[in-house]
């Protein structure tokens, strides 16, 4: 089922996520993660953090080798679900043109760390690690910041935060204002 994805004004997306608690991880939370790969790939996007469609848990879908051929059907995949992610290890720098899709047809260049180590959880419980470099690590950052409330709207400058507000309001795209920092 493709879920509602909040956008930029909607005041859970500046909430803290809550950790998940291992026993959480049942046949509903399951079908929420099912659900939430659907809403991502159906958007499209790369990542979605688990507040983006107002679950206020720590946990992300991530898929970044999603693409489709020419005829819509989907070439490779490379799901992870990533709960209680905690950065271990970081490395360089690199500027990303980052889109989001809680703050619909922005996109902004961010300043994030080039290569990053995961400790996390998987759906079976288990300790993980997972390193990711250039887009994977650009998404390990930009899902975190989402269970911490922070959007990339906040890297604007004032001005150009209010012009995109002022272009949400006018194209209708759901903004429930005012922002919240």
């Amino acid at each position: 089922m493709i879920l509602p994805i909040l956008i930029l004004g909607d005041k859970r997306l500046r909430t803290r996520s809550a950790p998940v608690k291992l026993t959480e991880v049942d046949a509903n939370f399951r079908k929420l993660v099912d659900d939430m790969f659907e809403t991502m790939y159906s958007a499209p996007g790369v990542g979605l953090a688990a507040v983006q469609v107002g679950v206020l848990k720590r946990f992300m879908v991530l898929d970044i080798a999603y693409r489709q051929n020419e005829d819509g059907k989907l070439k490779a995949r490379e799901p992870h679900v990533i709960i209680n992610p905690e950065i271990i290890n970081s490395e360089g720098e690199i500027i990303w043109e980052e889109g989001c899709l809680s703050c619909p047809e922005l996109v902004v260049p961010m300043k994030r760390k080039k290569k990053v180590t995961l400790k996390y959880w998987d759906l079976e419980g288990r300790e993980q690690q997972l390193a990711g470099e250039d887009l994977l690590a650009v998404a390990f950052q930009h899902e975190i910041d989402h269970m911490d409330g922070k959007l990339i709207v906040d890297a604007l400058s004032p001005l150009k935060r209010d012009l995109y507000v002022k272009q949400l309001k006018k194209e209708g795209k759901g903004f429930q204002g005012p922002i919240v920092r």
